[in-house]
């Protein structure tokens, strides 16, 4: 009887999903909608569906599974990249909203790069293109078997079918509904994932005998949990901070901010994108506490996964809720699955017909770009499925590598790009390249990640692949050439432009 109010509670949820996906393909009518909504995102929209695709199932998984098994110690990574989330806001959103759209209006981040710095050669959209067609459609070929994972432990079903059914789903509303499909649901995944983290540690508190009750049993079966410091180093806290580095360069989160009904949108966003995260991430905090205070009054107890915790809000919410309620509450799992899923493959989707396949039928009409983009996304969901049948585990760790691979690579020239009148379009390609290169090879090599030995232990990639991405840029900005003054000029029109909007 639990597992079909289990499956009837994922059901609405599916279908939920589909609905909206029909609604947003109602409204979808050409390339430029269906790959950036028309330029009329509303903030709110914006920051919920930035929020869901950005934070995936490591905010009901991997990060009260950390805080579980660590403590607060794990904390450092949500702090970075809440800071992150929050400088991009203020500072990237609103000059990106106004420049892209000065710039050529362009649509994704590799066309941007190559209007805003004139590239006539067009290797520097190639090249961003490449990089994200390859990294993201493995990056949605992990989530998929995120996906299946989760079926196959939640309902004991085949992982095969769990991973065809979530992936399906996901490619179905994505296919038709485009960018406002992936948007739209994103909305709604972010508002069960944050009213999850919510209701659970809520619950708990009630069943634990209150909040003092609950914390301090949580204490009492972990006296470490509350030490920010406690078996972390120095380095490893510098890398998890780091992580909020990455969030000026993914392509699927800062491609909200280009969709803004205008620049002055961006305040309002960021209120609420960093409200969004902070009140996640608090519930995430007091989930783990949740269920160290439940295993402390009751030694009996013990979580599915014992080995990292990630099991700890799954557990909990089968333990204090009906199981239609609790199915309800597992759908948040498959919420941030699927909305991270659905972002990557539209801009992945994106980046292969407006980026590759447009430079070379550069006459493609508004309408047939439409149906372009929608065949993008069938092929990359294709190689994804394909790709996901038999999990790998190499296949998740390109997770973390694709954050920092991105972040190394586009974070320094979006900045700069945003920020500086003197970047050309050769430092920029060498820029975007050497962060990628050195992302890749530090992250792979343990030798090469304590910097031959002289560090004690790995230091996260993007430190070292961002910096050098950072100052090649700038350096081989400085001995070639100028930027044309066109580029200079629009650079100064739309600070102006934001300026006057505020």
């Amino acid at each position: 009887m639990d597992l079909t109010f289990k499956i009837i509670a994922v059901a609405i949820y599916f279908a939920a999903m589909l609905a909206i996906g029909f609604y947003a393909f109602r409204k979808t009518s050409d390339g430029e909608d269906y790959m950036l909504g028309g330029r009329s995102l509303h903030p709110f929209t914006a920051a919920l569906s930035a929020g869901a695709s950005d934070m995936s199932g490591w905010l009901m998984l991997g990060l009260p599974g950390a805080l579980y098994i660590s403590g607060l110690v794990s904390l450092w990574i949500a702090v970075g990249l809440t800071i992150g989330a929050a400088l991009n806001w203020i500072f990237v959103a609103p000059r990106l909203r106004q420049h892209t759209q000065i710039a050529g209006n362009s649509i994704t981040l590799p066309s941007f790069f190559e209007n805003r710095l004139r590239d006539r050669t067009h290797l520097l959209r190639i090249a961003a293109g490449i990089i994200i067609l390859v990294f993201f459609a493995f990056y949605v070929s992990s989530g998929m078997v995120s996906g299946g994972i989760f079926f196959e432990s939640t309902f004991g079903g085949s992982y095969q079918f769990g991973m065809l059914l979530v992936g399906s789903i996901t490619v179905l509303y994505t296919l038709f509904g485009g960018f406002l499909g992936a948007t739209y649901t994103d909305v709604v995944q972010g508002v069960i994932m944050m009213l999850s983290l919510i209701a659970v540690p809520v619950a708990a508190m009630v069943v634990t005998g209150g909040p003092a009750e609950m914390i301090s049993s949580a204490i009492e079966y972990n006296p470490s949990f509350g030490s920010l410091v406690e078996g972390a180093t120095f380095i490893a806290i510098i890398g998890n901070l780091a992580w909020g580095l990455g969030y000026f360069g993914q392509p699927h989160i800062i491609v909200r901010f280009m969709a803004l009904r205008s620049s002055r949108d961006a305040k309002y966003g960021a209120g609420v994108g960093i409200g969004w995260m902070i009140i996640c991430v608090i519930g995430a905090v007091f989930t783990a506490m949740a269920g160290l205070a439940y295993a402390q009054q009751n030694p009996g107890f013990s979580l599915t996964d014992q080995d990292n915790g990630e099991t700890v809000f799954l557990d909990m919410a089968q333990i204090l809720f009906h199981p239609l309620i609790a199915g309800l509450l597992l759908a948040a799992v498959l919420a941030a699955i699927m909305s991270t899923i659905s972002s990557q493959l539209i801009v992945t989707s994106s980046a292969l017909v407006e980026d590759l396949v447009g430079i070379v039928g550069k006459n493609i009409t508004p309408v047939a770009k439409l149906w372009w983009g929608r065949a993008g996304v069938l092929a990359v969901s294709i190689f994804a499925i394909i790709f996901a049948l038999n999990p790998d585990a190499s296949v998740l760790n390109l997770v973390g590598f694709a954050w920092a691979g991105f972040g190394a690579a586009f974070g320094p020239l979006v900045i700069l790009a945003l920020f500086w009148r003197g970047l050309t379009s050769i430092g920029a390609l060498v820029g975007m390249v050497s962060g990628a290169v050195i992302a890749f090879v530090w992250g792979q090599f343990e030798t090469v990640g304590t910097f031959f030995g002289v560090l004690p232990e790995p230091l996260y990639e993007i430190i070292p692949g961002f910096a050098v991405g950072l100052v090649l840029a700038v350096v081989v900005s400085l001995v070639t050439p100028k930027p044309p003054q066109e580029a200079i000029d629009e650079l100064d029109q739309s600070v102006e432009e934001i300026r006057a909007d505020v």
